[in-house]
Order: structure tokens, then C-alpha cells, then sequence
């Protein structure tokens, strides 16, 4: 028998302990959080046991830290203070990881394997009732190992197999680097969009009103958890930093060539972010996991989605995602198809041409 003790039992870590269930019966699952949320978990069997803090750790064969980077990083200096099990695992899921491998360091001076880890996905929503064992399916969850551990990062491969998500083993810097550009900087830029838009129409309701289509659409993570994005910026500060930089230094480019209606920066400009989004996708990525995408305009008429939910389904076509894209309103919405492999997408194409219009694919 495995005992895990699971420290967070929010979105992400309730939903990790649920898809161990599923992968380990006989795993004896302890959790650690507030009162109310241990009693929920309790009475649901996500849990086996609650402790208060990291009472429980020297008991548990894997130790997962599911709280935000701030809690981590304290509980790890805790952690090394504890006589743990000689074969423990110890792992988190910030979404930061150098400071967390730096507040890894006295554990693994100790010789405690310690492997961070950043599952990318979540929900707008939050909370342990909000938790489900397939948050994770088909999505990437990125491993920092402290050091050189093949046969401790099978053991939490082997532990977390029904999230059915795609591994990916990356070094810090890199982790914090590529999250910074394509997670942290769109959320500061999404969040400042969206702030400006509010102080530019205080005086026009009507034109919050208007405030549709795509503006919610490329500001649709504005809307995420205050506290965990100040967390993000204090943790991950120099990356984000660097590369708001670099960014404002675009807009300026941009800025400079309206002003003198340079035409042909302009363009270009405009050209190679098109080039650059339309080339985006797994087949870009050499041999990393991905995913496939098709683009559907679809009526706006009672039953259109479910037509095509249901020709998919007759046919066996599974879909990993789909996604109604607020590009405009009130005539045919876009529906974004997302697929595990390029066979499915090729079938949902072929199944669904005859009755609705093909956008793209990408």
C-alpha cells in the first residue's frame, strides 16, 4: 500500500487525489487543509485520513505540495527539518519552478528525491468541490526533477497514469521562461487590456457594452484568481519582467511606424505574428506531445452543437476539447474542435464538411 499525503486540497490537488483513486484503490490518501475542506474530502472519499500541516509527512511514501508557491516554498524548508521515509518522493505543482527548486535545495542535501512539477491545466473554477479526475487528460504537465532520478519519476508517472496527461521533462530556467511568455506575460497584458479598457469608456457604459466578440475572447484570463497571479509575479518576477521588456519594446516599434504611417513595418509587423499563429500547433513541435485542432462555423440555431457532438460520437470520433470562440456576435459563432490525433481530426473532418463550413485547421 502507497501513502500519499496531499497538502492543498483545491482544484488541483483534490482533483490529483481523485485520479490516483482511480489509478490505486488500495492507495491510503492523506490530505491536509482547512477544517471544512478536509471534511468534505472525508465524507466523499477523496481522502483516507487528514493531518494538520505536515504531521503526517514522515508517514507518506509520496508528498505532493498543492498550495500556492509561497506555501511551498515555507513547507519545503519544514519538510527538511522532518525525519522522512528513506524512499519518499516529494513533488508540488507550482506554476513556478526556479524558486521552488531553490527552496528544494536543504531537502535534497538530505538525499530526499524531490521532483517539481506544473500540471498545465486548471478551471475558472476553484475549490475541492470543483476537483475531477480528468482536469489533466491530454494535457501537459511539465517534471523539474532535483537531480538525475529515472526510476523516482516512473514511480510518479506510474502513480498519476489516469490523469492521461503528456509528460514533459524540462530544467527550471527553462520551465520559468516558457510560462513566463506564453501564461504570465499574456495574463499581465490581458489583465492591463482589460483595466485601460475600464478607465478609457468610465464615462460610456454603452461601450463596455460593445466590449465583445473577440476583446472577450483575448481577455478571457483577466478573470483569473487575484491572489495566485500576485504569487506569480513575485516568484517568476525577472523572467516576467524581461520579457514585458521585450514586449513593450514591440509596441513601441509599432507605435513609431502608425506615427510615421510607415506601411510596410506595419505589415510585416501584422504578417509574421500571422505567420507565427498560423504555424502554431504539434506538428511544429518535433516530437512533443500535442494536440489537433479544427475550426468549424456553426449556426446559431437550436441543436447545432449538438449535431455535432453526435455525429462525432456515432462514429467513435473522441474530442479532447471544444471551445465556442467569442469572435462575434449575433450571426454564426466559430467552434474550436480540439483532437488527440491527427487520424481523429481527419475523421471529424470528413464527417462533419457536408453539413457545416470548415474555418481552418491548424
Amino acid at each position: 500500500m502507497t501513502t500519499i499525503l496531499i497538502r492543498g486540497l483545491g482544484l488541483i490537488g483534490s482533483s490529483l487525489a481523485r485520479a490516483i483513486r482511480l489509478q490505486d484503490a488500495t492507495a491510503h490518501i492523506i490530505g491536509s487543509d482547512t477544517d471544512d475542506t478536509l471534511t468534505y474530502a472525508l465524507a466523499q472519499h477523496i481522502i483516507d485520513e487528514k493531518s494538520v500541516g505536515l504531521t503526517a509527512a514522515s508517514r507518506a511514501d509520496i508528498i505532493i505540495l498543492a498550495t500556492p508557491v509561497s506555501v511551498i516554498k515555507t513547507d519545503l524548508a519544514a519538510l527538511a527539518m522532518i525525519q522522512l521515509n528513506e524512499n519518499v518522493v516529494v513533488t508540488d505543482v507550482g506554476s513556478t519552478k526556479r524558486a521552488v527548486l531553490e527552496a528544494a535545495q536543504p531537502l535534497l542535501a538530505k538525499g530526499v528525491t524531490f521532483i517539481g512539477g506544473h500540471p498545465m491545466a486548471g478551471s475558472h473554477k476553484s475549490g475541492v468541490r470543483a476537483g475531477r479526475p480528468d482536469l489533466f487528460e491530454n494535457a501537459f504537465y511539465l517534471l523539474v526533477p532535483g537531480r538525475n532520478d529515472d526510476e523516482s519519476v516512473k514511480r510518479m508517472q506510474t502513480l498519476l497514469r489516469a490523469t492521461h496527461v503528456k509528460w514533459l521533462v524540462v530544467d527550471a530556467d527553462e520551465h520559468d521562461r516558457m510560462v513566463g511568455q506564453l501564461s504570465h506575460v499574456p495574463h499581465v497584458i490581458a489583465a492591463a487590456l482589460v483595466n485601460e479598457t475600464n478607465v478609457q469608456f468610465a464615462d460610456s457604459p454603452m461601450a463596455l457594452r460593445l466590449a465583445a466578440g473577440g476583446f472577450k475572447s483575448i481577455t478571457r484570463i483577466a478573470s483569473s484568481d487575484p491572489d495566485m497571479w500576485t504569487a506569480i509575479m513575485t516568484t517568476n518576477g525577472d523572467v516576467i519582467t524581461q520579457q514585458l521588456d521585450a514586449y513593450q519594446h514591440n509596441l513601441a516599434t509599432i507605435e513609431t511606424a502608425i506615427v510615421n504611417k510607415d506601411v510596410d513595418t506595419i505589415r510585416t509587423f501584422f504578417a509574421n505574428a500571422k505567420e507565427t499563429r498560423d504555424a502554431l500547433g504539434s506538428e511544429q513541435a518535433g516530437n512533443l506531445p500535442g494536440f489537433f485542432d479544427l475550426f468549424l462555423n456553426i449556426p446559431d440555431r437550436v441543436g447545432a452543437l449538438a449535431d455535432v457532438t453526435r455525429i462525432l460520437s456515432e462514429h467513435g470520433v473522441n474530442l479532447v476539447n471544444i471551445h465556442i470562440l467569442e469572435v462575434r456576435e449575433e450571426i454564426d459563432g466559430v467552434l474550436q474542435l480540439t483532437f488527440a490525433t491527427e487520424t481523429a481530426r481527419q475523421m471529424a473532418i470528413e464527417l462533419l464538411q457536408g453539413s457545416f463550413e470548415i474555418v481552418r485547421r491548424s
